[in-house]
C-alpha cells in the first residue's frame, strides 16, 4: 500500500460524501484561516509600527497624558487624568533647556485644504508645532524651509505641507510662496515635507504644519486635547538621564505629591514596543483560540467521515486482508486518508488567510508580512489532527475480521 493510492482514495471519499466532507473541510479552513489571518495581521501591523519607531529615533521619547497603545479596561485608569496644558508644556520646555531638545505639538484631523479651485478631501491633519518639531520628529523638509522661533513667536501665518497637498492643490506647480486656505485662514507655503507613506491605512502625507501659536489662537475650538511633548536626548547614552529629569520636571509642574502616581506617560521606543507587543499577543491568542475551537469541531467531523468510509468499504477491507494485506497496511491507509482530508482543508484556509493578509496590506498601504512560522504550524496541526481523529477509524478498519468483513452486505 503506497501513499499515493491512499491520497487518491481520500479524494474519492470526498466525492462519495460530498456534503458532509465539504462542511468538514469548511470547518478546517475556517480554523486555519483564523490562525493564519491573526498571524498575518500581527506581522503586517508590527512591520508598519516598527518602521515608524525606527523613524522616530532611538534617543527620542514622548510625554503624553495617556499611553499610545492600550486595550481592555485599562482606559478606565487614564480617563480622569487632567490634560497636559499648553502652559505646562511651555514651562517644561524651558526647564529642560540644555538637557535635551524639546518639541511641543498638538493636532486635529478632518481639515480640507483649498487653493483657488483645487481642494482636498476632509482628511488633512493640521499640526500646530514649535520650531524644534521637524528636528525632533525627524521630518525631512524636501523643498523650501521650516519655520523658526521668530515665526512661532510672532504667530506668522506660514505652513509646511505634505506631499498629498502638493499633488492635489498645485498640479505640478511650485508651491513655495503660494497660499492655501485652512478653515477660514490663509497660510503661505514656505516648505514641503518628504513623502512618509502611510501607517495603519492613514496617509502620513496629508499633513499641514503651522506654528503652535497660530494653532492655539485661531483653532482654539480644536485645542481641547492634551499637548504632546517630544523630547530628544543629545545622545543615546544621555537618554536615561533625560527621561529621569523629565519625570521630575513634569511631576513638579503637575503638583504631584511624592506618594502619588504619575498622571502622564513617558514613552520610549522600548516601552511603546512593549505596549504594542501586549496588544499583538492578545490578537494572536484570540486567533489561535478561535482557530483551535473550530479545528476541534472539524476533527469530530473527520472522524465521522472516516467511520462512514470504514463501514462502506468493509467488504473491500475483507478482500484485501484475505489476499494478504497486513493489518499495519490497512491502518496506514486510513490514517493517510484522514491526514489528506485535513491537509486539504488546511491548504484552503492558508490560501484565504494569505489572501486576507494581502488585502490588509493593501488597505493600510504596506507590504503584507506572511508569517511563515504560522503557516508551518498550520500544516503541522493539520497533520496532528489527521493522526488524532483518524487513528480510531483506522484502528477499527485494521481490526476487522476478514471472514466477517467478507460476509458484510
Amino acid at each position: 500500500m503506497n501513499i499515493l493510492e491512499s491520497i487518491i482514495q481520500a479524494l474519492q471519499s470526498i466525492k462519495a460524501n460530498t456534503l458532509r466532507t465539504v462542511l468538514t473541510l469548511l470547518s478546517i479552513s475556517i480554523g486555519i484561516f483564523a490562525i493564519i489571518g491573526a498571524g498575518t495581521a500581527v506581522s503586517t501591523l508590527e512591520g508598519s509600527f516598527n518602521t515608524q519607531l525606527v523613524a522616530m529615533g532611538q534617543n527620542t521619547f514622548m510625554i503624553k497624558r495617556t499611553p499610545s497603545v492600550n486595550f481592555g479596561n485599562s482606559w478606565r485608569k487614564y480617563r480622569n487624568r487632567k490634560d497636559i496644558t499648553y502652559q505646562q508644556a511651555k514651562d517644561f520646555k524651558y526647564q529642560m533647556e540644555g538637557i535635551s531638545l524639546v518639541s511641543l505639538h498638538n493636532e486635529t484631523d478632518g481639515y480640507t485644504a483649498k487653493r483657488n479651485n483645487f481642494f482636498t478631501d476632509p482628511v488633512v491633519t493640521l499640526i500646530g508645532a514649535d520650531e524644534n518639531f521637524f528636528v525632533v520628529k525627524n521630518f525631512v523638509i524636501e523643498t523650501g524651509r521650516a519655520f523658526g522661533m521668530s515665526e512661532v513667536s510672532s504667530s506668522a501665518p506660514v505652513v509646511i505641507i505634505g506631499n498629498d497637498l502638493v499633488v492635489q492643490l498645485f498640479n505640478g506647480e511650485n508651491p513655495i510662496g503660494q497660499f492655501i486656505t485652512l478653515k477660514t485662514q490663509q497660510f503661505q507655503v514656505i516648505g514641503t515635507l518628504k513623502s512618509q507613506g502611510s501607517m495603519f491605512g492613514r496617509s502620513l502625507d496629508a499633513q499641514a504644519v503651522i506654528p503652535l501659536t497660530v494653532f492655539s489662537r485661531y483653532h482654539s475650538d480644536e485645542w481641547t486635547s492634551s499637548v504632546e511633548i517630544t523630547t530628544k536626548a543629545y545622545s543615546k547614552e544621555q537618554l536615561a538621564e533625560a527621561v529621569d529629569e523629565s519625570i521630575g520636571v513634569m511631576r513638579s509642574l503637575r503638583n504631584l505629591k511624592p506618594w502619588e502616581d504619575n498622571t502622564f506617560e513617558v514613552e520610549t521606543n522600548e516601552s511603546v514596543s512593549s505596549q504594542f507587543a501586549s496588544f499583538s499577543n492578545y490578537l494572536q491568542v484570540f486567533g489561535l483560540g478561535s482557530g483551535l475551537i473550530s479545528l476541534l469541531a472539524a476533527g469530530v467531523g473527520i472522524m465521522n467521515i472516516m467511520l462512514v468510509s470504514v463501514k462502506e468499504r468493509t467488504k473491500e477491507i475483507g478482500i484485501r486482508k484475505a489476499i494478504g494485506a497486513k493489518r499495519k497496511w490497512i491502518l496506514f491507509q486510513f490514517i493517510i486518508e484522514a491526514i489528506t482530508l485535513c491537509q486539504l482543508g488546511g491548504l484552503i484556509g492558508i490560501f484565504f488567510g494569505v489572501l486576507a493578509g494581502q488585502g490588509l496590506g493593501a488597505l493600510i498601504n504596506t507590504e503584507a508580512a506572511i508569517p511563515v512560522n504560522w503557516v508551518i504550524f498550520s500544516i503541522v496541526i493539520c497533520t496532528l489532527m489527521g493522526l488524532a481523529f483518524g487513528s480510531y477509524p483506522a484502528w477499527k478498519a485494521a481490526s476487522l475480521d476478514p471472514i466477517e468483513a467478507l460476509r458484510y452486505e
